[in-house]
């Protein structure tokens, strides 16, 4: 995901999104707010809309936290709105996440709320395209690259590649410069994660027409494309040939490699080409496999661009900070190479990191679809099976409630607490350290009560947890040992799943002398 467009995503689905509300609009006489859905009292409060099958979709679409804060005032916690023909029922808070992170396979569906948002852009037979249980196996697949083994070993190759980038960019060339991170981290994660979980022959074949294609899969995941999966619409047309381009690539590899058996490094490549073979003796076919890739590798790349970023820009406002993480890296490791090892002894890092997640948690909604009626605890409300459910943690992260002065970056928020959490108190994260439970992928925490969850909880939460702090670490920390800079944050920008800022977003960097 690359190029100064980058930060267009989702534009061409956005503004015709857009020219269509209006329109609608303009022919709209009559309001209408489900009245009728509203009658009932076993049902969740559904806030007034307007335009019919539309509803709420241009506020929440453009502005999900003022949109959620201000429902809230009138509603409560636990509200209904209309998007695109779908009933979402909003809980925030730390009970909101029990609700929709913990609540039973039979009643809620992952799958169901998010294939047409993630198949067109990853391709058939992976990730939400097959049930859940198939879905758990094909986690437990792509594990064997999330390893502490591995993560030691993908350390030196991410700094190779970092290096490499800051001597061939053409934007960071001189003593002194500026670049666009919207340009600069989706290219750069894009190639520590391809050449770290899918190995040097898979990274020699990408370049930035390769991390312009990923661009252009991300334009997938936009609110309209949640309704209407395929559309002639040039945005729609991109994203279909960005995929065929990618996985005709990563085909070409797999099958060289059929035909090369042990020529190549060890990898996620070769472990789902050898290892992916379901419970039930079935075996996931090559172009599953490329589809499969596209989606780790996004994952491994999507989400740390936009950290990334906005920790770069964040650090821009904030000298004092760069320098303090100077001094930890030049405390902990002087001038030798990075190792895994080192960056778990960097608690200013680490915390930076964690505090970059909690003000820009990359998703801000997260969905299920009731299967079942599904009763919301406490209350006498039921979610009728076909509605959805929806969580916002970045909502939490965000919110004064759980953290003190929330919209001020301060990754020493983090310090008292020892990086357990930050901003409230240790008791509401007890949970996170009790009982644990294995969805088929590895054991993880079962509770999903904290404020605090950058990564999801339940059966869906990533697994990549452990290589994206590897990743942002290892990024973190050459570009303090290599530069220092400054910049204004910009806005975010709500208009895709993933919220970025609004671009473009420059850095003015100079080179740090040598002590």
């Amino acid at each position: 995901m690359l190029m100064p467009h980058w930060h267009y995503r989702g534009s061409y689905h956005w503004d015709f999104y857009k020219r269509f509300l209006s329109s609608s609009l303009s022919h709209s006489s009559t309001p209408l707010h489900g009245s009728s859905f509203s009658l009932r009292k076993d049902r969740v409060p559904l806030v007034f809309y307007w335009i019919p099958w539309v509803g709420s979709a241009v506020t929440y679409g453009t502005q999900p936290y003022e949109f959620f804060d201000n429902c809230r005032a009138k509603y409560g916690d636990c509200f209904s709105f209309m998007l695109l023909g779908r009933v979402m029922t909003v809980y925030l808070g730390p009970k909101g996440h029990e609700f929709v992170f913990n609540a039973k396979l039979s009643d809620v569906s992952a799958e169901a709320a998010y294939s047409n948002l993630t198949t067109p852009a990853f391709g058939e037979g992976v990730i939400y395209d097959v049930p859940n249980w198939k879905l758990m196996e094909q986690k437990k697949f792509a594990k064997v690259a999330l390893t502490t083994e591995s993560f030691i070993q993908y350390v030196p190759l991410m700094v190779d590649e970092i290096m490499k980038y800051f001597k061939t960019s053409p934007d960071f060339q001189g003593k002194k410069g500026e670049v666009d991170v919207l340009k600069s981290q989706p290219e750069m994660t894009l190639y520590t994660a391809s050449r770290s979980l899918m190995g040097k022959d898979l990274r020699n074949m990408l370049n930035a027409k390769y991390a312009g294609w990923y661009s252009d899969l991300d334009k997938g995941f936009t609110p309209l494309n949640f309704a209407f999966p395929y559309l002639p619409l040039p945005g729609y047309k991109l994203r279909d040939k960005a995929h065929a381009h990618i996985t005709n690539t990563y085909m070409e590899l797999i099958n060289k490699r059929r035909k090369e058996s042990g020529t190549h490094e060890r990898d996620l490549v070769d472990a789902l080409m050898n290892n992916s073979t379901y419970k039930d003796g079935t075996k996931m076919t090559d172009q599953q496999i490329a589809n499969l890739m596209v989606g780790v590798l996004m994952g491994g790349q999507h989400t740390s661009a936009a950290t990334s970023s906005w920790f770069l820009l964040h650090l821009g406002e904030r000298p004092d900070l760069q320098e303090e993480l100077y001094k930890e890296i030049k405390d902990t490791i002087g001038d030798k190479p990075l190792q895994w090892q080192d960056l778990q002894k960097m608690t200013l890092m680490n915390n930076t990191i964690r505090e970059t997640l909690r003000m820009h948690h990359p998703l801000h909604s997260v969905f299920r679809k009731v299967i079942h009626d599904l009763p919301v605890p406490g209350t006498k409300y039921v979610v009728p099976a076909g509605h959805f459910v929806l969580a916002s943690p970045g909502w939490s992260m965000t919110h004064e409630e759980f953290f003190p002065n929330s919209q001020h970056f301060e990754p020493h928020r983090w310090d008292k607490l020892g990086g357990a959490g930050g901003g409230f108190k240790k008791e509401d994260n007890a949970d996170e350290k009790e009982e644990t439970v294995d969805y088929g992928f590895g054991k993880i925490s079962k509770g999903v009560s904290s404020p605090y969850l950058p990564f999801g909880g339940g059966r869906h939460r990533c697994i990549g947890e452990h290589f994206a702090y590897t990743q942002l670490g290892t990024l973190l920390v050459t570009f303090i040992r290599n530069f220092k800079w400054t910049s204004k944050v910009p806005e975010p920008d709500y208009t895709s799943m993933v919220v970025l800022p609004v671009g473009p977003a420059y850095i003015k960097w100079e080179k740090r002398e040598k002590d």
